[in-house]
């Protein structure tokens, strides 16, 4: 088994425990927090209690930013979430597709199926689905959907440019997708960038900002726009798993190169795929 596979493996088991119970009892660093001295830190997920389609049972915790409110999303549009968890995005999104449009969630993890499959039995939703399938080859026909999802989990694939062309495969012509991901704008130090459970926690895995961008126009998406752009700080307790004391004051003293975005692009109407 080489790296990567190694790695997919480790996040698959670290999202298996989360599904079956919950982020309060997870135990390493899972995308995006930690549980360290009887406290979890959510260092990167942000706040949905107040949106529209939120459903508590459905937020583990594992975002880290909020891309669904900013994909404008229509009534009728047919929606797919990549790394659809629990399923939180995708309650929110019906809360725009409403009964008329049709919402598609897609995780690898069976644990997290099954859990969002729950929490859709228990809504009475008719028109949301989850399938069990890798984003690097959405089980998901060509040009059928309006709007693409994902929350903190492009960024976990390391083959990303194979997701953005997916993404465009998948897309109708004209259609669009919003993502909140982790990138960096700087160097990470060796002693995290290194470490196999920080690859679960989004940040390990984490490329240069204009790499990233880059991979977006490079499938032949236009009109990319980032929605928003926020610095995530790593508390202390987290970094002295991995720092020294001396690196840690050396690693704040810097400017904070880890950052969640939240990007929107379009496929350009007209165009085949």
């Amino acid at each position: 088994m080489n790296k990567n596979e190694e790695i997919r493996e480790m996040v698959k088991q670290k999202y298996h425990e989360i599904a079956l119970h919950g982020h309060e009892t997870a135990t390493s660093s899972c995308c995006c927090f930690r549980k360290y001295s009887n406290k979890v830190y959510h260092i990167m997920g942000e706040d949905y209690s107040e949106i529209d389609g939120y459903h508590p049972d459905a937020d583990l915790g594992l975002g880290c930013g909020l891309p669904t409110p900013f994909a404008k999303i229509k009534k009728g549009d047919t929606v797919v979430d990549l790394g659809s968890g629990a399923g939180n995005d995708c309650f929110v999104a019906r809360a725009e597709t409403g009964k008329s449009g049709k919402v598609i969630g897609i995780d690898f993890a069976e644990a997290m199926i099954e859990k969002a499959r729950s929490n859709t039995e228990k809504l009475g939703f008719n028109n949301v689905e989850f399938r069990l399938g890798d984003i690097e080859k959405i089980p998901v026909a060509s040009n059928s959907a309006d709007v693409i999802l994902s929350n903190c989990v492009l960024n976990l694939v390391p083959d990303k440019a194979v997701v953005f062309a997916e993404m465009f495969r998948v897309l109708k012509s004209g259609g669009h997708f919003s993502v909140s991901d982790i990138v960096l704008t700087g160097n990470l130090p060796g002693k995290i960038k290194d470490a196999a459970e920080m690859y679960a926690g989004c940040v390990a895995s984490a490329i240069d900002k204009d790499e990233y961008l880059g991979y977006i126009t490079q499938a032949g998406f236009s009109n990319l726009t980032i929605q928003k752009d926020k610095p995530i700080i790593v508390p202390d307790s987290i970094l002295k798993d991995y720092l020294t004391e001396e690196e840690i004051k050396e690693y704040n003293s810097k400017e904070t190169v880890i950052r969640s975005l939240t990007i929107y692009a379009e496929k350009p109407g007209g165009c085949c795929s």
